[in-house]
């Protein structure tokens, strides 16, 4: 039987590669396609896809450092031209947490890691943030209003608040903020408040899509 994401991502825990990318925080549960070009992000994926699949999307402190909080991810596409670019998918599994950087023994960064899984939530918190979004897909574009819900509709509390923060939080130092929120309660939150201030921005849409006929799927 083959591993699962997170036993992949735990097994490269003690060793995890890193690729910092100052555009782009990636949130477990989500899929960031990625074109790779640089040369020594093309031995950390040519490394990766012959062992574990397993790399962490990283953003960098002020002065250069490792912020402390990780998106580990698995490669779930990978495509590789002639010159030694690649175009690939890296599929978030779960937050991770820098206990040290090693010494650097290739062209990249590797760290030991801590994963940090969410615990299971149920509370009010929860279906508060499925209705906003069910209301703020109702105001969007039908395609986005539907791939939101789609999204949405798949998954409960941390999860949750992760695949609406992917899509509702533009800023990359907000998105880090939310990725480095443990607490699942406080996180739901956030995603809440951002959702909020879309919804103020956002012109209800007239007609049909207004009136709830989305909602069914998505909140039984």
């Amino acid at each position: 039987m083959s591993a699962t994401g997170l036993e992949r991502v735990q097994a490269a825990a003690a060793r995890l590669k890193v690729f910092p990318l100052p555009s782009v925080v990636l949130f477990p549960g989500t899929a960031l396609p990625l074109h790779i070009f640089e040369a020594r992000y093309r031995a950390m994926v040519a490394d990766a896809v012959a062992s574990d699949g397993v790399f962490a999307m990283a953003q960098l402190t002020s002065s250069g450092e490792l912020h402390p909080m990780l998106s580990a991810g698995v490669i779930s596409l990978h495509e590789s031209m002639p010159d030694g670019r690649s175009n690939l998918v890296l599929t978030g599994i779960c937050r991770a947490r820098v206990v040290r950087e090693h010494q650097m023994t290739r062209p990249y960064r590797e760290v030991e890691a801590e994963l940090c899984v969410d615990p299971a939530f149920a509370g009010a918190e929860e279906e508060q943030l499925q209705r906003a979004v069910f209301e703020l897909a109702s105001r969007l574009p039908d395609e986005v209003g539907e791939r939101l819900l789609k999204v949405s509709s798949r998954v409960k509390g941390g999860a949750l608040a992760d695949v609406v923060a992917s899509t509702v939080a533009a800023d990359v130092w907000r998105r880090l903020e939310l990725l480095s929120e443990l607490d699942v309660k406080l996180r739901l939150g956030g995603v809440m408040a951002e959702v909020a201030n879309l919804l103020a921005r956002v012109q209800p849409a007239g007609g049909e899509r207004a009136s709830g006929r989305k909602g069914a799927s998505f909140l039984n």
